[in-house]
């Protein structure tokens, strides 16, 4: 009776707990085991798939940018030798159109030259 334990005057066995699971079969439960890491392979490379697009598209907008400021430094060059370069004086006079492609994005950086530049010249 040591190994028994007493709950409520019933005599318990030792062991698991629960109900006893029916027999699975197992070819069904190793198919299902498959099925499992064909999916977790497909998810897999779907992430991956999704991070070397993530970046590449970021190595591309690092190039656009250094490009930019490679830009802006010729142009601060060019001005510290009392040079104003021909896409800055487009920008002072609104000639946005006569700016060659690929130049600056003006939509957000034309106020703020036009409002540096006139600081500049006061």
């Amino acid at each position: 009776m040591d190994d028994n334990k007493m709950v409520t005057g019933k005599v318990k066995k030792p062991g698991k707990r629960g109900r006893k699971p029916a027999k699975i079969d197992l070819k069904a439960k190793l198919e299902r085991s498959r099925q499992s890491a064909r999916e977790c392979r497909a998810r897999k490379k779907l992430r991956y798939q999704y991070l070397e697009e993530l970046v590449s598209s970021k190595e591309r907008a690092i190039c656009a940018l250094r490009e930019e400021l490679e830009m802006y430094k010729q142009w601060c060059s060019a001005m510290d030798q009392g040079k104003i370069p021909s896409e800055i004086k487009a920008l002072l006079t609104g000639d946005e159109q006569k700016m060659p492609p690929g130049g600056t994005k003006t939509s957000k950086n034309s106020k703020n030259n036009n409002i540096s530049s006139s600081n500049g010249q006061s």
